[in-house]
């Protein structure tokens, strides 16, 4: 039998993660069944299962992902540089739609919730240490707890998440963030 070398087992990954974030952007968390997964990726169950445990882990995975992405961008641009990127190119982040599903999930599911905060960890912490950066060079205002202004802008990015799931003009929100912009800087 042929041996499977590492570019093809990263390929294969790479198909499955592909797949599952359009399934999960077309169908939603709880929707994505395993037969849409295989419908979507076009692979088995097996094939897709010997790569990540089950559906959860395949899910995590792409939050991992994207939370690794975000947080670069967050660590050196902002948090608000993040959520222009979604504006700039929705269809990358299709599948953040899910987040309204998650909520439910997170009330009811002491493990997911768990394993969804330790995904989410990353993306907060570059985003203190850039409003840190943002404070000590005198940017950010001064009168609102650092760790308050991080929890705004996470608010506003599960907002902006459910806008864009419901079809909003980007153009307003883009308006929108600018405000958001405008009311965490010094004056």
């Amino acid at each position: 039998m042929p041996r499977v070398t590492d570019d093809h087992l990263a390929a294969r990954r790479r198909q499955i993660l592909d797949g599952a974030r359009r399934c999960f952007a077309q169908y939603g968390y709880e929707s994505a069944t395993v037969r849409r997964l295989e419908e979507t990726i076009g692979l088995s169950r097996g094939a897709i299962f010997h790569h990540f445990r089950d559906k959860d882990t395949l899910f995590f995975e792409l939050a991992h992902e994207d939370a690794e992405r975000m947080a670069d961008v967050a660590g050196r641009e902002g948090l608000i540089q993040v959520m222009r990127d979604m504006l700039a190119a929705p269809e990358q982040f299709d599948w953040l739609a899910t987040r309204l599903e998650i909520a439910r999930k997170l009330r009811n599911d002491p493990a997911f919730s768990r394993e969804w905060a330790a995904r989410s960890a990353e993306l907060s912490a570059a985003t203190t240490e850039r409003l840190r950066r943002q404070e000590q060079a005198g940017r950010l205002r001064d009168d609102v707890p650092r760790d308050v202004v991080r929890t705004y802008l996470e608010l506003v990015l599960d907002g902006l998440v459910a806008r864009l799931a419901s079809g909003d003009d980007p153009e307003k929100l883009g308006a929108v963030l600018d405000l958001v912009e405008a009311s965490v800087r010094q004056p």
